[in-house]
Protein backbone atom coordinates (compact mmCIF):
# COMPACT_ATOMS: atom_id res chain seq x y z
CA UNK A 1 0.00 0.00 0.00
CA UNK A 2 1.37 3.43 -0.64
CA UNK A 3 0.45 5.88 1.93
CA UNK A 4 0.79 9.61 1.94
CA UNK A 5 1.06 10.57 5.78
CA UNK A 6 1.18 14.73 6.02
CA UNK A 7 1.94 16.50 9.30
CA UNK A 8 1.19 20.17 9.19
CA UNK A 9 4.28 21.14 11.38
CA UNK A 10 7.71 22.10 10.92
CA UNK A 11 9.64 18.83 10.27
CA UNK A 12 12.94 19.97 11.53
CA UNK A 13 11.40 20.77 15.01
CA UNK A 14 10.88 17.45 17.30
CA UNK A 15 6.97 17.65 18.74
CA UNK A 16 4.38 14.90 19.16
CA UNK A 17 2.96 15.20 15.81
CA UNK A 18 5.72 14.68 14.11
CA UNK A 19 6.84 11.63 16.00
CA UNK A 20 3.75 9.98 15.63
CA UNK A 21 3.95 10.44 11.64
CA UNK A 22 7.55 8.96 11.80
CA UNK A 23 6.71 5.94 13.50
CA UNK A 24 4.05 5.40 12.11
CA UNK A 25 5.92 5.47 8.59
CA UNK A 26 8.24 2.99 10.11
CA UNK A 27 6.42 0.09 10.92
CA UNK A 28 4.76 0.76 7.69
CA UNK A 29 7.89 -0.01 6.33
CA UNK A 30 8.79 -3.07 8.52
CA UNK A 31 4.72 -3.99 7.59
CA UNK A 32 6.37 -3.76 3.94
CA UNK A 33 4.72 -0.84 3.15
CA UNK A 34 5.09 2.14 1.13
CA UNK A 35 4.73 5.56 3.37
CA UNK A 36 6.28 8.86 2.56
CA UNK A 37 6.00 11.44 4.61
CA UNK A 38 5.25 15.27 3.03
CA UNK A 39 5.77 18.21 5.47
CA UNK A 40 7.04 21.90 5.50
CA UNK A 41 10.52 22.46 6.44
CA UNK A 42 12.42 25.33 7.89
CA UNK A 43 16.02 23.53 7.62
CA UNK A 44 17.53 21.21 4.51
CA UNK A 45 16.73 17.26 5.32
CA UNK A 46 19.41 15.69 7.20
CA UNK A 47 21.75 13.75 4.83
CA UNK A 48 20.43 9.98 4.44
CA UNK A 49 16.73 10.55 4.85
CA UNK A 50 14.14 8.93 3.10
CA UNK A 51 10.60 8.66 2.91
CA UNK A 52 10.31 12.30 3.49
CA UNK A 53 8.56 14.97 1.11
CA UNK A 54 9.18 18.62 1.93
CA UNK A 55 6.28 20.71 0.98
CA UNK A 56 6.87 24.34 2.20
CA UNK A 57 10.21 26.29 3.55
CA UNK A 58 8.71 29.41 5.08
CA UNK A 59 8.21 28.54 8.40
CA UNK A 60 6.37 30.57 11.59
CA UNK A 61 4.97 30.31 14.91
CA UNK A 62 1.83 30.27 16.03
CA UNK A 63 0.15 30.22 19.12
CA UNK A 64 -1.51 26.91 19.96
CA UNK A 65 -2.68 25.08 23.24
CA UNK A 66 -0.57 26.95 25.42
CA UNK A 67 2.89 26.21 23.15
CA UNK A 68 3.99 26.91 19.84
CA UNK A 69 3.42 25.14 16.42
CA UNK A 70 5.86 25.99 13.68
CA UNK A 71 3.50 25.91 10.67
CA UNK A 72 4.12 27.03 6.79
CA UNK A 73 1.47 29.69 5.60
CA UNK A 74 3.01 29.88 2.27
CA UNK A 75 0.27 30.03 -0.98
CA UNK A 76 2.14 28.70 -3.24
CA UNK A 77 2.08 25.19 -1.55
CA UNK A 78 -1.50 24.76 -3.47
CA UNK A 79 -0.53 24.42 -6.39
CA UNK A 80 2.46 22.27 -5.22
CA UNK A 81 0.44 20.00 -4.22
CA UNK A 82 -1.58 19.48 -7.02
CA UNK A 83 1.32 18.68 -9.06
CA UNK A 84 1.87 15.88 -6.45
CA UNK A 85 -1.03 14.20 -7.36
CA UNK A 86 -0.53 14.25 -11.11
CA UNK A 87 2.84 12.73 -10.32
CA UNK A 88 2.00 10.24 -7.68
CA UNK A 89 -0.42 7.39 -7.15
CA UNK A 90 -1.17 7.07 -3.58
CA UNK A 91 -3.87 4.39 -2.25
CA UNK A 92 -4.46 6.53 0.78
CA UNK A 93 -3.56 9.99 2.00
CA UNK A 94 -3.57 10.20 6.20
CA UNK A 95 -4.00 13.67 6.99
CA UNK A 96 -2.70 14.75 10.81
CA UNK A 97 -4.42 17.71 11.95
CA UNK A 98 -6.31 18.10 9.03
CA UNK A 99 -7.42 21.91 9.71
CA UNK A 100 -3.84 23.41 10.41
CA UNK A 101 -2.44 25.85 8.42
CA UNK A 102 -2.05 25.21 5.84
CA UNK A 103 -0.17 22.16 3.98
CA UNK A 104 -2.72 19.26 5.25
CA UNK A 105 -5.61 21.46 3.91
CA UNK A 106 -4.37 21.61 0.48
CA UNK A 107 -4.36 17.72 0.42
CA UNK A 108 -7.88 17.71 1.23
CA UNK A 109 -8.39 20.02 -1.73
CA UNK A 110 -6.42 18.23 -4.17
CA UNK A 111 -6.35 14.52 -3.48
CA UNK A 112 -7.48 11.87 -5.55
CA UNK A 113 -7.42 9.00 -2.78
CA UNK A 114 -9.30 8.51 0.09
CA UNK A 115 -8.30 10.62 2.78
CA UNK A 116 -8.31 9.64 6.69
CA UNK A 117 -7.70 12.34 9.32
CA UNK A 118 -6.00 11.65 12.48
CA UNK A 119 -7.07 14.81 15.05
CA UNK A 120 -4.59 14.77 18.51
CA UNK A 121 -5.28 17.83 19.75
CA UNK A 122 -7.66 18.86 22.55
CA UNK A 123 -8.35 22.10 24.57
CA UNK A 124 -9.52 22.90 27.90
CA UNK A 125 -12.91 24.55 26.87
CA UNK A 126 -12.96 23.77 23.27
CA UNK A 127 -11.08 25.47 20.04
CA UNK A 128 -11.94 29.35 18.78
CA UNK A 129 -9.87 27.72 15.81
CA UNK A 130 -12.62 25.87 14.90
CA UNK A 131 -15.48 27.97 16.29
CA UNK A 132 -14.40 30.64 14.03
CA UNK A 133 -13.61 28.73 10.94
CA UNK A 134 -16.21 26.05 10.99
CA UNK A 135 -18.22 27.27 8.18
CA UNK A 136 -14.56 27.44 6.19
CA UNK A 137 -13.98 24.32 6.92
CA UNK A 138 -17.33 22.92 6.45
CA UNK A 139 -17.30 22.63 2.78
CA UNK A 140 -13.92 20.23 3.39
CA UNK A 141 -15.10 18.17 5.70
CA UNK A 142 -16.97 15.30 3.17
CA UNK A 143 -13.43 15.30 1.66
CA UNK A 144 -12.60 12.66 4.54
CA UNK A 145 -13.79 8.98 4.07
CA UNK A 146 -12.35 8.51 7.72
CA UNK A 147 -11.54 10.07 10.80
CA UNK A 148 -9.82 8.79 13.75
CA UNK A 149 -8.94 10.57 17.45
CA UNK A 150 -5.85 9.54 19.67
CA UNK A 151 -8.20 9.87 23.09
CA UNK A 152 -11.42 10.76 24.23
CA UNK A 153 -10.19 14.15 25.44
CA UNK A 154 -9.25 14.79 21.31
CA UNK A 155 -12.95 13.23 20.41
CA UNK A 156 -14.71 15.47 22.54
CA UNK A 157 -13.02 18.57 21.42
CA UNK A 158 -13.35 17.42 17.70
CA UNK A 159 -17.12 16.10 18.04
CA UNK A 160 -18.29 19.17 20.01
CA UNK A 161 -17.56 21.16 16.53
CA UNK A 162 -18.07 18.63 14.00
CA UNK A 163 -20.70 15.69 14.76
CA UNK A 164 -20.01 12.79 13.06
CA UNK A 165 -17.91 9.01 13.23
CA UNK A 166 -14.47 8.41 14.53
CA UNK A 167 -12.65 5.66 15.27
CA UNK A 168 -10.49 6.15 18.53
CA UNK A 169 -6.70 4.77 17.94
CA UNK A 170 -4.38 5.96 20.38
CA UNK A 171 -0.65 7.68 20.10
CA UNK A 172 2.08 5.03 20.18
CA UNK A 173 5.45 4.22 22.44
CA UNK A 174 8.19 2.55 21.39
CA UNK A 175 7.80 0.32 24.07
CA UNK A 176 10.72 -2.38 23.66
CA UNK A 177 12.89 0.69 23.98
CA UNK A 178 11.61 2.25 27.16
CA UNK A 179 10.98 -1.58 28.75
CA UNK A 180 14.46 -2.65 28.39
CA UNK A 181 17.37 -2.79 30.83
CA UNK A 182 18.99 0.51 30.96
CA UNK A 183 21.73 1.44 33.05
CA UNK A 184 20.71 4.26 35.48
CA UNK A 185 22.97 7.76 35.94
CA UNK A 186 25.92 6.69 38.15
CA UNK A 187 25.80 10.43 39.53
CA UNK A 188 22.04 10.10 40.51
CA UNK A 189 22.08 6.62 42.87
CA UNK A 190 23.33 8.26 45.87
CA UNK A 191 20.90 6.80 47.76
CA UNK A 192 18.65 9.80 47.52
CA UNK A 193 15.09 9.56 46.40
CA UNK A 194 14.82 10.69 43.31
CA UNK A 195 11.71 12.78 41.37
CA UNK A 196 11.99 13.09 38.02
CA UNK A 197 10.02 15.39 35.46
CA UNK A 198 10.60 14.92 31.45
CA UNK A 199 9.05 18.24 29.31
CA UNK A 200 9.98 21.24 27.84
CA UNK A 201 9.47 23.80 30.17
CA UNK A 202 6.61 25.95 29.62
CA UNK A 203 3.60 27.23 31.42
CA UNK A 204 1.15 23.76 30.46
CA UNK A 205 4.02 21.65 31.83
CA UNK A 206 3.46 22.83 35.30
CA UNK A 207 7.02 23.01 36.91
CA UNK A 208 6.31 25.95 38.97
CA UNK A 209 3.29 23.81 40.92
CA UNK A 210 5.96 20.64 41.10
CA UNK A 211 9.01 22.97 42.59
CA UNK A 212 6.28 24.47 44.86
CA UNK A 213 5.41 20.58 45.87
CA UNK A 214 9.05 20.28 46.39
CA UNK A 215 9.63 22.96 48.63
CA UNK A 216 6.69 21.39 50.79
CA UNK A 217 8.26 17.89 50.34
CA UNK A 218 11.86 18.86 50.94
CA UNK A 219 11.26 20.05 54.74
CA UNK A 220 9.92 16.51 55.53
CA UNK A 221 12.09 14.70 53.37
CA UNK A 222 15.69 16.01 52.98
CA UNK A 223 16.95 13.28 51.00
CA UNK A 224 14.84 13.64 47.94
CA UNK A 225 16.44 15.56 44.77
CA UNK A 226 14.33 16.87 41.82
CA UNK A 227 15.57 16.16 38.23
CA UNK A 228 13.96 18.14 35.37
CA UNK A 229 14.67 16.84 32.07
CA UNK A 230 13.79 18.92 28.76
CA UNK A 231 14.69 22.22 27.14
CA UNK A 232 13.67 25.81 28.29
CA UNK A 233 10.27 27.04 26.93
CA UNK A 234 10.22 30.52 28.51
CA UNK A 235 9.74 29.78 32.14
CA UNK A 236 13.12 28.96 33.29
CA UNK A 237 13.98 32.16 34.67
CA UNK A 238 11.37 32.01 36.53
CA UNK A 239 11.34 28.50 38.12
CA UNK A 240 14.82 29.27 38.61
CA UNK A 241 14.26 32.79 40.56
CA UNK A 242 12.04 30.63 42.84
CA UNK A 243 14.58 28.25 43.32
CA UNK A 244 17.16 30.76 44.38
CA UNK A 245 14.47 32.95 47.05
CA UNK A 246 13.24 30.03 48.86
CA UNK A 247 16.65 28.06 48.76
CA UNK A 248 15.89 24.97 47.13
CA UNK A 249 18.52 22.43 47.52
CA UNK A 250 18.85 19.63 45.10
CA UNK A 251 17.12 20.86 41.82
CA UNK A 252 18.77 19.49 39.05
CA UNK A 253 18.52 21.31 35.48
CA UNK A 254 19.43 18.78 33.14
CA UNK A 255 18.48 20.20 29.71
CA UNK A 256 17.71 18.42 26.72
CA UNK A 257 18.71 15.27 26.52
CA UNK A 258 18.82 12.78 23.53
CA UNK A 259 16.83 9.77 23.01
CA UNK A 260 19.16 7.01 24.02
CA UNK A 261 19.78 9.07 26.96
CA UNK A 262 16.00 9.16 28.10
CA UNK A 263 15.54 5.52 29.69
CA UNK A 264 18.59 6.27 31.99
CA UNK A 265 16.86 8.94 33.46
CA UNK A 266 13.89 6.87 34.02
CA UNK A 267 15.69 4.09 35.28
CA UNK A 268 17.29 6.52 38.10
CA UNK A 269 13.83 7.82 39.27
CA UNK A 270 11.58 6.68 42.30
CA UNK A 271 9.28 8.65 41.41
CA UNK A 272 7.88 10.09 37.88
CA UNK A 273 6.17 13.55 38.28
CA UNK A 274 3.79 15.66 35.24
CA UNK A 275 2.01 18.09 37.29
CA UNK A 276 0.55 19.44 33.30
CA UNK A 277 -2.27 22.23 33.75
CA UNK A 278 -3.82 21.03 31.04
CA UNK A 279 -4.41 21.00 26.97
CA UNK A 280 -3.28 17.42 27.30
CA UNK A 281 -4.71 14.91 24.68
CA UNK A 282 -2.83 12.03 25.58
CA UNK A 283 -0.24 10.77 28.14
CA UNK A 284 2.24 9.28 26.05
CA UNK A 285 4.70 10.76 28.87
CA UNK A 286 3.15 8.65 30.94
CA UNK A 287 3.27 5.36 28.87
CA UNK A 288 7.34 6.08 28.31
CA UNK A 289 7.39 6.28 32.34
CA UNK A 290 5.19 3.41 32.93
CA UNK A 291 7.23 0.88 29.86
CA UNK A 292 10.16 2.01 31.83
CA UNK A 293 8.56 0.64 35.19
CA UNK A 294 8.28 3.55 37.23
CA UNK A 295 5.51 4.73 39.32
CA UNK A 296 3.79 7.93 39.00
CA UNK A 297 2.38 11.21 40.48
CA UNK A 298 0.36 13.27 37.92
CA UNK A 299 -2.70 15.57 37.28
CA UNK A 300 -5.42 14.74 36.64
CA UNK A 301 -6.54 15.82 33.48
CA UNK A 302 -8.68 14.26 30.58
CA UNK A 303 -5.61 13.65 28.61
CA UNK A 304 -4.08 11.90 31.34
CA UNK A 305 -7.26 9.74 32.51
CA UNK A 306 -7.17 7.97 29.47
CA UNK A 307 -4.00 5.87 29.89
CA UNK A 308 -3.24 5.93 33.72
CA UNK A 309 -5.84 4.15 36.17
CA UNK A 310 -5.76 5.92 39.61
CA UNK A 311 -4.19 3.90 41.87
CA UNK A 312 -3.47 1.29 39.77
CA UNK A 313 -0.41 2.50 37.85
CA UNK A 314 0.32 5.81 39.63
CA UNK A 315 -1.38 9.06 41.86
CA UNK A 316 -3.63 11.47 40.19
CA UNK A 317 -4.16 14.45 42.10
CA UNK A 318 -6.11 18.24 40.84
CA UNK A 319 -3.97 20.16 38.73
CA UNK A 320 -2.73 23.34 40.07
CA UNK A 321 -2.60 22.13 43.79
CA UNK A 322 0.53 21.90 45.01
CA UNK A 323 -0.14 20.77 48.34
CA UNK A 324 -1.94 17.51 46.86
CA UNK A 325 1.45 16.67 44.61
CA UNK A 326 3.06 16.87 47.81
CA UNK A 327 1.26 14.34 49.47
CA UNK A 328 1.24 12.36 46.53
CA UNK A 329 5.16 12.32 46.25
CA UNK A 330 5.56 11.66 49.92
CA UNK A 331 2.66 8.62 49.70
CA UNK A 332 4.69 7.12 47.33
CA UNK A 333 8.43 7.72 47.95
CA UNK A 334 7.57 6.67 51.85
CA UNK A 335 6.34 3.37 50.33
CA UNK A 336 8.62 1.14 48.07
CA UNK A 337 5.94 -1.92 48.10
CA UNK A 338 3.40 0.33 46.70
CA UNK A 339 5.97 1.98 44.35
CA UNK A 340 7.10 -1.57 43.18
CA UNK A 341 3.18 -2.99 42.39
CA UNK A 342 2.64 0.16 40.47
CA UNK A 343 5.41 -0.18 38.23
CA UNK A 344 4.96 -3.79 37.36
CA UNK A 345 1.39 -2.82 36.60
CA UNK A 346 2.11 0.55 34.42
CA UNK A 347 4.64 -1.66 32.83
CA UNK A 348 2.15 -4.37 31.63
CA UNK A 349 -0.56 -2.04 30.78
CA UNK A 350 2.21 0.12 28.46
CA UNK A 351 2.63 -2.93 26.11
CA UNK A 352 -0.81 -2.38 24.79
CA UNK A 353 0.61 0.95 23.46
CA UNK A 354 3.21 -0.37 21.41
CA UNK A 355 3.95 0.96 17.72
CA UNK A 356 3.70 -2.77 16.32
CA UNK A 357 0.19 -2.82 17.79
CA UNK A 358 -0.51 0.92 16.73
CA UNK A 359 0.11 0.76 12.99
CA UNK A 360 -1.38 -2.68 12.40
CA UNK A 361 -4.54 -0.91 13.62
CA UNK A 362 -4.14 1.98 11.50
CA UNK A 363 -3.85 -0.49 8.91
CA UNK A 364 -6.70 -2.14 9.23
CA UNK A 365 -8.48 1.07 9.34
CA UNK A 366 -7.18 1.93 5.57
CA UNK A 367 -8.64 -1.16 5.12
CA UNK A 368 -11.97 -0.82 5.84
CA UNK A 369 -11.34 2.50 4.12
CA UNK A 370 -10.60 1.77 0.95
CA UNK A 371 -13.51 -1.28 1.80
CA UNK A 372 -16.09 0.89 1.40
CA UNK A 373 -14.77 2.82 -1.66
CA UNK A 374 -13.39 6.49 -2.36
CA UNK A 375 -15.71 9.08 -1.52
CA UNK A 376 -17.80 7.20 1.00
CA UNK A 377 -17.76 7.54 5.12
CA UNK A 378 -15.74 5.06 6.92
CA UNK A 379 -15.98 4.19 10.13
Amino acid sequence: MRIALVSPYDWSVPGGVNRHVSSLALNFLRKGHEPEIIAPSSKPLAPGTHHVRVIGESVIGLPASGSVANVCLSYDMGPKVNRLFKREKYDIVHVHEPFMPLLPFQFLRYSNAPNVATFHATRDGGSRVYAYTKFLIQPYWHNLQARICVSRASLRMISRYFADRYQIIPNGIDYGFFAAEAPPMPQLMDHRRNILFVGRQEKRKGLPYLLEAYRQLKSEMPDTRLIIVGPDGGIRGVCQRYIEQHHLEDVHFVGYVSDEELPRYYRSADVFCAPNTGHESFGIILLEAMAASTPIVASDIAGFRDVLTHNEHGLLVPPKDAGALATALKTLLSDPDRREQMANAGSEHARQFAWEEVSSSVLSHYERTLANGNGTRGD
